[in-house]
């Protein structure tokens, strides 16, 4: 099943379930998704989509696919490699990714990537029963400053990757019953219609039940964690000449199954 997060006219927020392929119409849904949605056979056509979820805390893998660790010229990491984006960073499907200002950043890269909705709390998880608590998949953009990631960061990736509008996610969460191998799954990124990223979550070196374990251990995972499972290779900091984003640009990017996450640069 797929569930929106969608703001009507009125002010009011409602989940609910995309009409069609691209869900230009949606059926509002009562209840919420860990607790279990109903149709209310009501459709809406005119909305705003949000965010899927509003994260209870955003964990990010980085150097999670074995052809972008070897385009950064690192090593395949033995752990998975966590780091936290701040979860002020969310950002709506449509709305703008806004390039840093004030502590300017010259160096705004995209970062297409699968993201796994805990919908049950978790603590010591085992890789037998990670994907039991899985609420679904949804689409992200780990949108990294790379000059306050490297340089300016104090040696560690929060910052820069932690700016508003740096994390955004939807169209939709995807249930885990219409995904039951969620590392079969094509991702690809687009910069103005121009493919940069194109890869296969089967890439990941640390695969979904893996991360769950691994991020669960001797920690709690509330009801609406959000793990973003890291990028594929493509990425603008790994190409020559690098590609930065830019005023006017907009990054798609698009996971089969799920669906396309389109915002905007600014």
């Amino acid at each position: 099943m797929k569930i929106a997060r969608i703001l009507l006219p009125d002010g009011f927020i409602h989940y609910a379930r995309p009409l069609g392929e691209r869900g230009s119409s949606m059926e509002i849904l009562s209840g919420d998704p860990f607790q279990g949605v109903h149709a209310t056979g009501t459709t809406v056509s005119e909305f705003t989509l949000l965010a899927p979820i509003v994260p209870a805390a955003i964990l990010c893998i980085g150097l999670n696919y074995r052809e972008h660790a070897e385009e950064m010229n690192a090593k395949i990491p033995k752990f998975p490699i966590l780091f936290l984006k701040n979860p002020s960073a969310l950002l709506d499907p449509g709305a703008a990714i806004r390039i840093p200002r004030k502590l300017v950043s010259t160096q705004v890269d995209f970062e297409g990537e699968l993201a796994i909705i805990i919908g049950k709390s978790c603590h010591n998880a085992t890789r037998e029963n990670a994907l039991d608590h899985v609420l679904g998949y949804t689409v992200a953009n780990d949108i990294s400053a790379r000059d306050w990631q490297k340089d300016w960061g104090g040696s560690q990736w929060c910052r820069g990757k932690s700016f508003d509008t740096f994390a955004p996610m939807g169209p939709w969460i995807v249930t885990s019953d219409e995904i039951p191998d969620p590392n079969a799954l094509r991702i690809t990124t687009r910069v103005n219609g121009e493919t940069l990223q194109d890869s296969n979550t089967g890439d990941m070196i640390f695969d979904v039940p893996a991360l769950i374990e691994f991020l669960s251990g001797d920690t709690t995972l509330p009801v609406g964690t959000v793990i973003m499972t890291g990028t594929p290779s493509g990425v603008g900091v790994g190409r020559t000449p690098q590609r930065w984003l830019q005023p006017g640009d907009r990054v798609e990017v698009e996971i089969e199954g799920i669906g396309i996450l389109s915002n905007p640069v600014v």
